[in-house]
């Protein structure tokens, strides 16, 4: 028996293997299985060039569990090792400069792995104590045991082995037991291994017979050791595409929506299957889909840092070995590799995209609903997608007619262009809620998308940015006239008393607290003269405020808009015949007791201005305080005066059906009118009848 130590003097590399070496110590099993197929790999390459002789046999890796003896063992019939072969690639795991490189990287332990090559040693994270039994292919070769405890003390000596190959016998320690737990290892390997090249057995299979279930006296392999992903397209039919998606993803049901083969030898290494899930909304519920492999060894399913984030939402695999296996995600963020290999996976998307917007153009609008999420979170993430997506992104107005955006600007040129050049685009979050709106705007020969994912407020704004004089407003903005202004406004031609009795009379009603309104918005009255074949009123909302306040609900660092309470302005048309005669009957019921406070208003306005004049010239420190308090004093006296008048306003307002009405009609037509309230304007309509 010989004895010695594992070729690094610091005793430092079995706590580093045990703590930092790996984040998941569920992966030794990834290691120890792909050590003993790469040894299977490598006998039958010896023996396709005649350097192994005879028969190969059986091939199969197996792992099995002894739970008395507290060992779990993985055994291969690959090339095996002799004792020279052990001391070498088992002893001498340093090589040269080992220590001084553990000692350096000791608290980013993670790089060790991509240096050494240290996947045997990851068995010592749940072992007390691993050996090895070893014979090679090799003629006349003796077979070898080698054990650890640990400790970079080894032992090692000849021993008898019946069969070519290597058993790798891990003593689980007590605190990794769930290690010996046949169901623990079935999930493991089912993992990691699920599409290794050559065989995994474990244990047998089972089924229930007799009200129990019973082992079948058949191996139970794990693996599918030629998926979809390695053979070549032309052998592959649309079945077996799908058939391989739900060997991927048992639980999922739906069928995916295409897919994209990846296949390149050069200049990287890069095999794969990604395919197109419907993406209907919320854009974290199916990420993580895709799972990346090494040579067919499961290696990750959380891929943000080798991928674009928007490719996420696909489902699939990439399979490359020349993405590194075990270093930390920001080591791949910045690999030469990874990059390339990233970028060629975003043109293979874009180009498919392409291919089928160009070749069957009406598939890819009755798609185009399923994958829209997927292709704007990547035109707004990436700009090199964006140059390619922006020829078949496609908007959907309200009549489900699809235009790219430079056929939609076609479109909509002649009629949506205001009298300032600019090209204004309409559309609707919902068809139903804006159907007044969206009528009004379609008797002007107008046309209007229908943008409802939660990214199209994003969209809305890219566009906008990458288009000079182009806008989006939505249909129910604000009158139609205003959102697309073909001439200069009309001026309001009512009085200034008129003026003031609509517009306090219904801010009066508008918030007052017996109006049950959900989220209680602020409300603001203005008076434009529209037409006289217009709406009487409407209910419009700021473009901008309403843009930033969605926008917050998906972007970090908006969350202030989020707060706000919405903010909506009830337009009169003063052109409408309705309003000017409302405006006549308040002023009529009103003057007698608006006149005299009306010209008190006005002349202590006047004489707050003269004031004001008078100290224009002087500097506020210079002003006595008795300037100052004449002022201040007269701005007080005009508040309370004004808010005298808005209370005789609101007195006439509250009994007014009529008004009540007209402001239940805004709301209606919004989408706003709900509850109660609605009640409310169902009786009053009967009554008013």
């Amino acid at each position: 028996m010989a004895q010695g130590n594992i070729g690094v003097t610091s005793d430092n590399i079995f706590p580093i293997i045990k703590k930092f070496l790996y984040s998941d110590h569920e992966i030794f099993l990834r290691e120890l299985v792909s050590n003993a197929v790469d040894a299977t790999q490598k006998l039958k390459t010896l023996s396709s060039v005649g350097e192994a002789k005879g028969d190969l046999g059986d091939l199969r890796v197996r792992v099995s569990i002894d739970k008395k003896k507290k060992t779990l063992t993985v055994s291969d019939h690959g090339i095996g090792m002799t004792a020279e072969e052990v001391d070498k690639y088992i002893n001498q795991i340093a090589l040269s400069g080992a220590e001084e490189f553990v000692n350096k990287y000791k608290d980013n332990a993670a790089a060790i792995i991509g240096h050494f090559g240290l996947g045997f040693y990851s068995a010592f994270m749940v072992s007390k104590k691993v050996e090895i039994f070893s014979l090679s292919y090799k003629e006349d070769a003796k077979a070898v045991h080698w054990s650890c405890d640990g400790s970079p003390v080894y032992e090692m000596e000849d021993t008898i082995k019946a069969e070519r190959g290597t058993d790798i016998v891990l003593h689980i320690d007590s605190e990794n037991k769930e290690f010996l737990e046949d169901s623990k290892i079935q999930e493991l390997l089912t993992k990691y291994c699920k599409f290794l090249p050559v065989e995994i057995a474990f244990g047998m299979k089972k089924e229930w017979k007799d009200g129990r279930e019973q082992e079948t006296g058949e191996e139970n392999v794990i693996n599918n050791t030629t998926p979809a992903w390695t053979r070549k397209p032309v052998d592959l039919t649309e079945e077996d595409y799908k058939n391989f998606y739900h060997e991927l993803y048992p639980m999922q049901f739906d069928e995916p929506l295409f897919h994209i083969h990846l296949n390149v030898d050069y200049p990287f290494h890069l095999t794969g299957i990604l395919y197109f899930p419907k993406i209907k909304n919320n854009l974290d519920i199916r990420r993580n889909k895709i799972q990346l492999y090494c040579n067919q060894v499961f290696v990750t399913d959380e891929i943000e840092n080798i991928v674009p984030e928007y490719l996420t939402l696909l489902h699939g695999v990439i399979d490359s070995p020349d993405i590194p296996l075990n270093v930390s995600r920001s080591y791949l963020q910045s690999d030469a590799a990874v990059k390339k290999i990233s970028g060629h996976i975003t043109k293979k998307v874009a180009d498919k995209l392409a291919e089928m917007f160009k070749n069957e153009r009406e598939d890819f609008e009755k798609k185009w609903n399923d994958i829209k999420l997927f292709i704007q979170f990547g035109m707004l993430s990436d700009e090199k997608f964006y140059e390619r997506a922006v020829k078949f992104a496609l908007f959907e107005n309200i009549d489900k007619k699809f235009y790219t955006l430079d056929e939609y600007k076609d479109f909509i040129k002649e009629k949506q262009t205001d009298k300032d050049g600019n090209l204004v685009v309409l559309y609707t979050q919902d068809a139903d809620a804006s159907y007044a709106y969206i009528q009004r705007a379609k008797e002007k020969g107008y046309d209007v998308l229908l943008m409802d994912s939660e990214l199209d407020v994003h969209i809305i704004s890219q566009t906008e940015q990458k288009n000079e004089n182009m806008r989006f407003t939505r249909v129910d903005a604000d009158v139609i006239e205003n959102l697309i202004k073909k001439e200069d406004k009309e001026k309001v031609t009512l009085t200034a008393e008129q003026e003031d009795a609509l517009r306090y009379s219904f801010e009066s009603l508008l918030n007052n607290e017996s109006t049950e309104q959900s989220g209680k918005p602020d409300y603001t009255v203005s008076l434009e003269s529209v037409s006289t074949d217009a709406l009487p009123v409407f209910l419009t909302q700021n473009e901008w405020m309403r843009r930033m306040k969605e926008m917050s609900a998906h972007q970090q660092g908006m969350s202030f808009y989020g707060q706000m309470p919405d903010q909506y302005n009830l337009v009169l048309n003063t052109a409408h015949p309705l309003i000017q005669r409302l405006a006549e009957d308040v002023v009529e019921q009103t003057h007698e007791q608006v006149a005299p406070l009306s010209e008190q208003i006005t002349a202590k306005e006047q004489e707050e201005q003269r004031l004001r004049d008078e100290q224009k010239d002087k500097k506020y420190d210079e002003l006595t305080q008795e300037e100052k308090d004449a002022v201040s004093n007269l701005t007080k006296e005009v508040a309370d005066l004004k808010n005298q008048l808005k209370q005789l306003y609101a007195a006439v307002a509250k009994d007014n059906s009529r008004m009540k009405q007209l402001i239940d009609i805004a709301l209606l037509a919004g989408g706003m009118l709900k509850g109660e309230s609605l009640a409310k304007f169902v009786n009053r309509s009967v009554e008013l009848l």
